[in-house]
């Protein structure tokens, strides 16, 4: 528990620096000056300087992440497993470019200028670390495992929403150029619906009901067929949506009953001796007989010589006959 609310504290802490990197209040505009053509030109360029103390921050934040990284993958006994899984392919990927980055920062060569800018692009990888939360949190892996079960459902969603949007693409392109000038050939001047492909996007935030706004229709034509694309949007997302909410329902369920269960503990138990071994028939022999207990050893040694007449008996071997 120490050790999993230690993972999570440094997770939101790089979260949060990640965020605050963005921020102009620990951004700072510096100006720079370096020589080109051979050292005959002095060209000035600006650039953003990130606070120091963030970048200390993150650094003390991926050093913790690298020792549990490496502790996870020295202990793990299957490594391959380990490589495979995706969250640790996150671990990695969202490490690594720290390291680089720092490797690079002290070098003035062109190459590793662009380097460094392609990895500071690549810094957006470090966010994907909330799903490591997953570890600690019952609730997000029951969503992974209800994403996981409903994937056809959503194959099934995109389907309907693909063909809905390319219908009413097309619908609306035509609608619009009703009420069109003939003069105006491409339609710039009286609707923003100039080709069909832009239409895709209407159609997207028409059908999800979250109307931006941006591109809307004009005519009594167009109108018409934005109704209908909303409302084929409405029924189109609530037809898959019950099956994915009810696998939900089935995992969390699950989840819960096993967090109720009693925890069982492992109990080494020793392995009975063959009928083979040695050991098998001195097993009763070696137990220790005090004063009070005379007449139960009898008996035992009684018992054990009568197993050994129809028990010890070594495989090929024939009974004594009496």
């Amino acid at each position: 528990q120490f050790i999993a609310l230690a993972s999570l504290l440094f997770i939101l802490v790089s979260i949060t620096t990640f965020c605050l990197e963005t921020h102009e209040a620990f951004n700072k505009i510096k100006n720079t000056t370096e020589w080109i053509n051979n050292g005959t030109e002095l060209v000035q360029h600006c650039e953003v300087e990130t606070d120091p103390a963030l970048m200390y921050v993150e650094g003390v934040c991926v050093v913790w992440f690298t020792f549990e990284f490496l502790v996870r993958i020295m202990f793990c006994p299957v490594k391959f497993e380990f490589i495979k899984n995706l969250l640790n392919i996150i671990d990695f990927v969202a490490i690594l470019p720290f390291y680089l980055e720092v490797g690079l920062s002290g070098l003035s060569s062109k190459a590793a200028k662009d380097v460094l800018g392609f990895l500071r692009v690549v810094r957006f990888v470090r966010i994907l670390r909330i799903f490591k939360l997953t570890r600690h949190f019952v609730g997000l892996r029951v969503l992974g495992h209800t994403l996981r079960a409903s994937i056809n459902e959503f194959l099934l969603l995109i389907i309907f929403l693909a063909l809905g949007v390319l219908i009413f693409a097309t619908m609306i392109y035509y609608a619009e150029r009703i009420g069109a000038s003939p003069s105006d050939l491409s339609d710039s001047n009286y609707t923003k619906f100039r080709n069909i492909p832009i239409g895709f996007w209407w159609a997207v935030v028409t059908m999800t009901t979250l109307g931006y706004g941006d591109m809307c229709p004009s005519t009594w034509s167009g109108m018409l067929v934005g109704a209908l694309c909303a409302l084929a949007g409405v029924l189109t997302i609530a037809m898959p949506v019950p099956v994915i909410v009810n696998n939900f329902g089935m995992y969390y369920s699950l989840a819960m009953a096993k967090q109720k269960l009693p925890r069982k503990r492992k109990k080494h138990i020793p392995q009975a001796a063959q009928m083979s071994s040695p050991t098998f028939c001195k097993s009763d022999l070696n137990m220790t007989c005090n004063s009070s207990q005379i007449d139960t050893c009898l008996g035992k040694e009684n018992k054990l010589m009568e197993h050994n007449r129809s028990a010890c008996i070594r495989p090929g071997s024939i009974a004594p006959q009496r």
